[in-house]
């Protein structure tokens, strides 16, 4: 029967991003400094260890050592991620619009479908904002109503890792602490402006936060 720590591992090994609301017992775990030392002796025989982001509110999966299948593997990573801030920026910038702008979306914050779709069909300048992120390559919506296209982004993000839907039967999703570290992201970005794709990959490799 396989052990917590075996299924940490290899949840950390597809590359999840692991927090209080996706997984709260491997969270716990993970913030464990005696545990999460076992854990990496594990990771070490594959060239991989725990890395954290936003303190430690998010682990996942990063490189010990950088050669040249690492560099290849991180740069494609960096760039698969940097071609999806647009949306997903975008779409967060919508989700705090309709929430009167007092709150942006963070780790925790539950987002309820209903009120948002009721709240952007009362407003045609954000109908007509969810209606061009959600045609973007990243969600690629073919709806044309508000119900659709909302359904097809929050689809989109729970398979990406930045929402879970705790209850099935409920219309309620909450933002997970990937959203943390995609802030964190935006934040080097911003700071490492100057520098091409292929050396931010590797400078954030280098800060943990791939």
């Amino acid at each position: 029967m396989k052990t917590e720590t075996g299924r940490v591992i290899e949840a950390l090994l597809r590359g999840a991003f692991i927090c209080r609301i996706s997984d709260e017992a491997a969270w716990t775990l993970l913030n464990s400094e005696e545990r999460r030392a076992l854990i990496n002796e594990h990771l070490s025989v594959l060239n991989r260890k725990v890395a954290c982001a936003a303190g430690e509110a998010v682990y996942f999966c990063s490189y010990v050592d950088l050669g040249d299948e690492e560099r290849k593997a991180i740069s494609g990573q960096f760039q698969d991620l940097v071609s999806h801030l647009q949306p997903l920026v975008q779409f967060m910038v919508l989700v705090q619009e309709a929430g009167g702008g007092d709150e942006p979306l963070s780790e925790g914050v539950r987002v309820r479908l209903n009120e948002l779709q009721s709240t952007i069909e009362d407003v045609p300048a954000l109908s007509e904002q969810l209606a061009r992120i959600a045609r973007l390559r990243l969600f690629n919506s073919t709806a044309t109503g508000v119900d659709g296209q909302l359904k097809q982004v929050f689809k989109r993000l729970c398979e990406m890792g930045y929402l879970i839907r705790p209850n099935i039967e409920k219309q309620i999703y909450q933002a997970t602490g990937k959203i943390e570290y995609l802030y964190e992201v935006l934040r080097f970005i911003d700071e490492t402006e100057s520098l091409a794709l292929e050396q931010k990959a590797e400078a954030m490799q280098q800060e943990d936060l791939l």
